[in-house]
């Protein structure tokens, strides 16, 4: 029998998509792998263009890896603050834009673009679909950990290739996103680029347009 989602579940589930937060200040407790392996697991569920499925999980679980990886995470925010005004800079400079060296998981996200699965079925003419299925599964696996008490940071300040080179992925496989899990240092319900004057959250309406 089809489930109820009665007026409870609806309201908890609109506290969980306010309270999902990009997390980037991290405890340092490692994550149960019972844990980890449900959250997969339910990110499985996500929808996909044809079925495909095409996300790839790298789990990084060398220390040397992982550190490399924030390395050059290091470098790349350095170098992107060298373009901003001087008043945006001092801003910029204060955030914290990776929690790779204290997050309980480093996760790389892939997109499989040979996937034979779904059989091409809506991504002949989209292709990119499969990229946007491949989000679709981040988000899950976001609001998953969330109504666990975990928090999600999603690390773009990576050059794709390079992430791509470091963990060997195989040729077809391309960068979507670096992530990291685990349990959150201060849980808040407000952005961190909210409360730090970055950006605001935008009311609905001036993402909305009519034809």
């Amino acid at each position: 029998m089809q489930p109820r989602f009665g007026p409870a579940f609806q309201d908890e589930l609109a506290a969980l998509l306010e309270w999902r937060r990009d997390v980037r200040h991290f405890r340092r407790d490692p994550l149960d792998e019972d844990t980890v392996a449900e959250l997969l697991a339910t990110a499985q569920l996500a929808p996909s263009v044809g079925n495909s499925q095409p996300w790839r999980f790298v789990r990084v679980r060398s220390a040397e890896l992982r550190e490399e990886l924030a390395l050059h995470a290091d470098a790349e925010v350095a170098r992107a603050g060298l373009s901003l005004s001087k008043d945006r800079r001092a801003a910029y400079s204060a955030l914290k834009l990776h929690g790779m060296r204290e997050a309980g998981e480093v996760i790389a996200v892939f997109c499989d673009e040979a996937t034979v699965s779904g059989s091409g079925l809506g991504a002949a003419t989209m292709p990119e679909s499969r990229r946007y299925s491949v989000v679709l599964a981040i988000h899950t696996l976001w609001l998953a950990a969330r109504a666990k008490g975990l928090g999600l940071g999603w690390v773009s300040v990576v050059v794709p290739e390079y992430v791509e080179s470091v963990l060997g992925v195989a040729p077809d496989w391309r960068f979507v996103a670096l992530l990291c899990l685990g349990h959150p240092l201060e849980p808040d319900d407000t952005p961190e680029l909210e409360r730090r004057g970055w950006q605001s959250r935008l009311d609905w309406r001036t993402n909305v347009s009519e034809r």
